[in-house]
């Protein structure tokens, strides 16, 4: 089915079981929460693609972080419907809505990024999704306990003393003034999301102070461990470490900078390369992020 045989229209909140449909048939890890932030942030920025019978046979969101940048995400097709222009129509749409005002930026798998180079995108740096299947810490039963009644009784220690603990309604404060230059947007919403959807996954490394602090969401196949902000490396190795700890039964992805060190302990704790993604951008950069604090992203779908 060709581009031109198809209705393109905003999507609505009864979309959204179509959209889980495809995210299905994509093997992707979404779940209803997430297309449910995606129409309550940006209304008239998502679209579905329906054939003449009224079947939603493909979909794309964006999210517009104030007017620094926009976010585009959820490219899906109908695997029968594939290859006949029905994904670039969808993303001209999403393109279109955004307009030229702020940058459109998006995370491209390798196939992806052969779409997305001739419309203009570009390059920023790469990333990998790697993934960690139940049960395969090797934790014995009384460290898990003894991790778990450290934190119940007000926080693990790292090892320069910083005490790793779950996030508080005051520390929710202090993250979101620090994450606006570290994320080089305002994505305030999108964090009282991750903490209101999965609070077990918010936790913080500080003592009075937020040195560090991770999120986390529910998926489909996986839990998303992300975003994950860090003074250094020995800090968000013991934010993961703990949130491993807390929940030795969960199957884990996180979506994380290409940083050999990091990548190299990620591996020792079990994870592994799932697939590799390209931050991409077009137009040019009005913002600035800290990309050495950043330890892991929320995901491709929210940047």
């Amino acid at each position: 089915m060709a581009a031109t045989d198809v209705h393109l229209r905003v999507m609505r909140h009864d979309d959204i079981a179509a959209g889980l449909r495809l995210c299905r048939l994509a093997n992707w890890n979404q779940v209803d929460a997430d297309w449910r932030f995606f129409l309550a942030s940006s209304p008239a920025g998502c679209f579905v693609v329906e054939d003449d019978a009224g079947t939603v046979i493909g979909s794309v969101a964006t999210i517009a972080y104030g007017d620094v940048f926009s976010w585009i995400a959820m490219v899906l097709v109908d695997p029968e419907h594939r290859r006949g222009g029905i994904g670039t129509r969808l993303l001209n749409a999403a393109l279109a809505a955004v307009g030229d005002a702020t940058t459109a930026r998006l995370d491209a798998t390798p196939a992806g990024r052969e779409v997305y180079v001739p419309l203009g995108f570009t390059d920023e740096y790469a990333l990998q999704r790697m993934v960690r299947p139940s049960a395969l810490a090797r934790e014995t039963q009384t460290n898990v306990g003894e991790t778990r009644r450290s934190l119940r009784e007000g926080g693990a220690s790292t090892d320069d003393g910083g005490v790793v603990r779950r996030m508080t309604d005051a520390d929710f404060a202090e993250v979101l003034r620090q994450d606006r230059d570290v994320f080089g947007a305002d994505r305030g919403t999108l964090l009282a999301m991750c903490r209101r959807e999965a609070p077990e996954y918010a936790w913080v490394i500080g003592d009075g102070r937020v040195d560090a602090y991770l999120f986390g969401r529910h998926g489909y196949t996986f839990e998303q461990i992300g975003p994950l902000v860090a003074r250094d490396e020995p800090a968000a190795r013991a934010l993961v470490a703990a949130c491993l700890s807390a929940h030795p039964h969960h199957s884990f992805l996180i979506d994380t900078p290409l940083r050999a060190s990091w990548v190299l302990w990620l591996e020792s704790q079990r994870f592994a390369l799932q697939r590799p993604f390209m931050r991409m951008r077009r137009g040019e950069p009005r913002f600035q992020e800290c990309l050495d604090r950043l330890f892991a992203m929320t995901g491709p779908e929210f940047g």
